[in-house]
């Protein structure tokens, strides 16, 4: 099984820029995460007012101290809980938003729900469905209710976090395999129904990364060994820019060749 989204690079002598995404809103899910909060510095460093999201509150606020003692613009919290949330909390979410910042430029969907490798037999439906919803569901349910805004904006991209295909269609991967399948479809039909306008779709497939993941799926490997998620942040930079509208509706692999 191969990636059916059509495949691009980073272009090799891209680097952010300090204002690459100055006057835009962008919402992070996950933020508090390993490659969620890579991904919330950099978009602050680029300029952008990002908000960030999570089901835990302190884990919300130490992330937005540690942004502050570091210099970065201030963030926006908001918690939401995407096991759990209804598509009233999603409209309560957009609503706000408009409501306090008046706009919003971008989503990356930088939740998971991972609950480690097993054969079907031991997989627990709760966990199971568990890793359906939050790493297909939530995403549709929060990109619908964002998306009067994002169609709204001038330029504005809601990016997906895919794995490896070949790795994860393998024995032990369930749910969790399942789900990004799924989700690669669920990009394919969001860009076919976006394929022109100023909102753009895109997937991005992350190297090998420092994070807890990582770690769950690998648990006897030294992921001291993989680069921390920053490198990746800045790719995703980069398909929130409109530097990245040549690769709408494709995926950005970041694994070597």
């Amino acid at each position: 099984m191969s990636l059916s989204l059509p495949q691009h690079r980073l272009p090799a002598a891209w680097a952010p820029a300090a204002d690459e995404l100055a006057g835009r809103v962008v919402l992070v899910t996950g933020a508090y995460g390993g490659l969620g909060s890579a991904v919330a510095r950099a978009v602050a460093r680029a300029g952008a007012t990002v908000v960030i999201t999570g089901k835990r509150k302190r884990q919300l606020e130490q992330l937005y101290d540690a942004m502050l003692r570091e210099g970065l613009p201030e963030p926006v919290i908001h918690p939401l809980d995407m096991e759990t949330a209804t598509p009233r909390d999603y409209e309560t979410l957009a609503e706000g938003l408009q409501r306090d910042l008046g706009r919003l430029d971008g989503i990356v969907h930088a939740a998971a729900s991972f609950a480690g490798l097993m054969p079907m037999a031991m997989h627990k439906p709760d966990a199971w469905l568990r890793s359906l919803h939050v790493n297909v569901s939530a995403p549709f349910a929060l990109t619908q209710a964002c998306l009067p805004m994002l169609t709204a904006a001038p330029d504005s991209a809601a990016v997906f976090v895919l794995d490896s295909p070949e790795l994860v269609q393998r024995a032990h991967w369930g749910a969790y395999g399942v789900s990004k399948a799924a989700l690669e479809r669920f990009v394919a039909i969001l860009h076919e129904e976006h394929d022109e306008g100023a909102f753009r779709v895109h997937a991005l497939l992350p190297a090998p990364m420092r994070t807890t993941l990582r770690r769950t799926a690998y648990f006897g490997e030294d992921t001291l060994q993989h680069p921390l998620p920053d490198a990746t942040a800045e790719a995703v930079v980069y398909l929130l820019s409109n530097k990245a509208a040549a690769t709408r509706g494709g995926v950005l692999d970041l694994r070597t060749a």
